[in-house]
């Protein structure tokens, strides 16, 4: 192991050089060893002659003398044991640190300091033998879930097992770190002319993870996110990778590249993924900057009654109006906003504007919104969605809000509880994107939806030549033995919305009604149709059942968590 400069290193070396500096007692014992032997030469005989023959006394000032030579001899050595063993204990000690300052505490791997450095130096022994090094990042997918769901302590144990499995099949010349957290690296030398190696050598990483991780709560399947960065190239090494530092930040750039592509999975450092990534970090900074700007608007998609034609409500979208990028679509910001965390305070904004936008139009048309996943991971979502109901002054009975099938499986209970608080406000609950996941007839007969959106990915299938789908067919029949209504999205041609008006009562949107539309345009469409709210938007109130609810609701949560009720019913 390289040997590591520490602050604790620093601060004992002063101690121990006093320490060593101490060696004076020994000089003090062995002058006084001298000194003994030179004086004991004179008085020694006098001291045998005086107690065997009678003869006069030695002289009082040597024997004094020879006395006080025993006494700093006896001093002198056991002073100077006394610092050999400090001095002992203390390099000990440093040792120790040294280790400490180096070595993982939890895995017994390398720390992302000691790494550094021995990567730095594998690679300049590699180079020097003409072999490249390849640095290998390593991320746990999904591992705070298992924090969450599990505890510290068996995510401690999964860490444990996945660097025992790790070591498994390490070869020479291989660094192998904990970076911190549930990110791993290895730096492996390797022949430049057999890259590929390397890319077996990771599959037989991800070889070893095949089998679940046994935990005191059951197994774990443990997936994990690669990305591989070399300094070599086509051209030779790489000039432009002056330390391991660069390489570790190309592979990190590789590994994230992983992550978003799906998880589970390895690639290669690639100079299009830095631009992606600036890319990325451009959108987290515009988002964060427009979300203080409240840049970002609703637009409205048209939902119909299929039967008359007439409007009976929207759906709104979500749009970003960027002073840089014009209207981006949300298949782009959302998924950021949703790891970034501020999916929570985009969504309010946009809701609160739709409240005074839908306020506006009349009491029979509806306002459907969508909720993210990550929202209905906030127990205090429901409560919040409530108060800008009373702050809005936006009737319950206009509001449906929809929620995808893949929420369901993530926490079903709160999403229950979720559903029943809203519901029993008057809030209508739709399943959106109804086939596409995994909910089973249990979770449709035990979970108090409203109603049914079919996914446009079914209502497509009409459009072609028999103009027939069995999957509609099945699902629209599934509605009615649960009196459930149902909602088609994808309406996209006139095959399809005559297909559909031979299903019977139903409710549609898509293209063929028209694109969605801002707040400006739907105020126009609502005023040439006559369906424009005459009532001062301001004289029409929220039923004072909503806010009893959440008054009640306000002082339950006061009462258990008096603290920290407020910080978190503002989000």
């Amino acid at each position: 192991m390289a040997e590591n400069t520490t602050v604790s290193d620093q601060n004992a070396k002063p101690v121990v050089g006093k320490a060593e500096r101490d060696f004076v007692a020994l000089g003090i014992a062995t002058a006084a060893i001298i000194l003994f032997v030179g004086t004991g030469g004179s008085i020694f005989p006098e001291i045998m002659r005086s107690a065997l023959y009678g003869e006069a006394p030695p002289d009082a000032l040597l024997a004094n003398a020879l006395i006080l030579n025993i006494a700093l001899i006896v001093f002198g050595w056991r002073r100077y044991r006394e610092l050999q063993q400090e001095i002992e204990i203390r390099q000990e000690a440093e040792a120790k640190a040294r280790e400490l300052a180096e070595i993982d505490p939890l895995t017994g791997c390398l720390n992302r300091r000691a790494m550094t450095s021995m990567a730095d130096t594998l690679r300049r022994d590699a180079n020097a033998r003409g072999e490249a090094v390849a640095y290998v990042m390593i991320d746990i997918d999904s591992f705070k879930q298992i924090n969450d769901m599990h505890g510290h302590t068996v995510g401690d144990a999964v860490l444990i097992e996945v660097t025992n499995r790790i070591r498994q099949f390490l070869v020479k010349n291989v660094c192998f770190a904990r970076l911190g957290g549930d990110e791993f690296a290895l730096a492996i030398a390797y022949d430049p002319a057999y890259p590929e190696r390397i890319d077996d050598q990771v599959i037989r990483l991800y070889e070893v993870f095949t089998n679940p991780i046994e935990t005191g709560s059951g197994q774990l399947k443990v997936t994990m996110s690669v990305g591989i960065a070399t300094d070599y190239d086509k051209y030779g090494f790489d000039v432009l990778v002056k330390d391991s530092s660069a390489l570790m930040h190309k592979a990190d750039i590789a590994m994230y590249h992983a992550k978003k592509s799906g998880k589970n999975r390895f690639f290669w450092f690639d100079p299009s993924m830095e631009h992606e990534l600036r890319f990325r970090n451009e959108l987290e900074a515009g988002i964060r900057n427009s979300l203080a700007e409240k840049q970002f608007i609703p637009y409205y998609e048209q939902q119909i009654d299929i039967e008359s034609g007439m409007i009976v409500g929207f759906e709104m979208l979500a749009r970003w109006k960027s002073p840089n990028m014009g209207i981006v679509s949300p298949e782009i910001f959302i998924p950021i906003a949703e790891e970034m965390g501020v999916i929570g305070d985009l969504s309010e904004q946009l809701i609160e504007r739709a409240f005074q936008d839908a306020l506006e139009w009349d009491a029979s048309i509806t306002l459907s919104i969508n909720v993210s996943p990550v929202q209905l991971r906030d127990p205090w979502f429901a409560q919040k969605l409530l108060k800008q109901l009373v702050k809005s002054n936006f009737p319950p009975r206009r509001l449906d809000v929809e929620i995808t099938e893949s929420c369901l499986h993530e926490n079903i209970g709160l999403v229950r509880s979720m559903i029943t608080s809203l519901q029993n406000q008057g809030v209508r609950i739709s399943l959106d994107d109804f086939g596409t996941g995994y909910s089973s007839l249990e979770q449709l007969r035990t979970l108090p939806f409203d109603r049914l959106k079919i996914d446009r990915s079914f209502i497509s299938e009409l459009s072609k030549p028999e103009g027939h789908s069995r999957i509609v067919d099945a699902i629209i029949s599934l509605g009615r033995g649960l009196d459930l209504p149902i909602t088609c999205e994808g309406i996209e041609d006139e095959q399809i919305l005559g297909a559909l008006k031979k299903m019977g009562n139903l409710k549609g949107q898509g293209y063929l009604y028209g694109q969605p539309e801002t707040a400006e345009e739907v105020r126009s469409r609502l005023a040439e149709a006559g369906l424009l709210n005459e009532a001062d938007p301001k004289e029409v109130s929220v039923d004072e059942s909503v806010e009893v609810a959440l008054e009640a609701a306000t002082e339950t949560a006061q009462r258990r968590d008096p603290h920290n009720f407020l910080r978190r019913a503002r989000g």
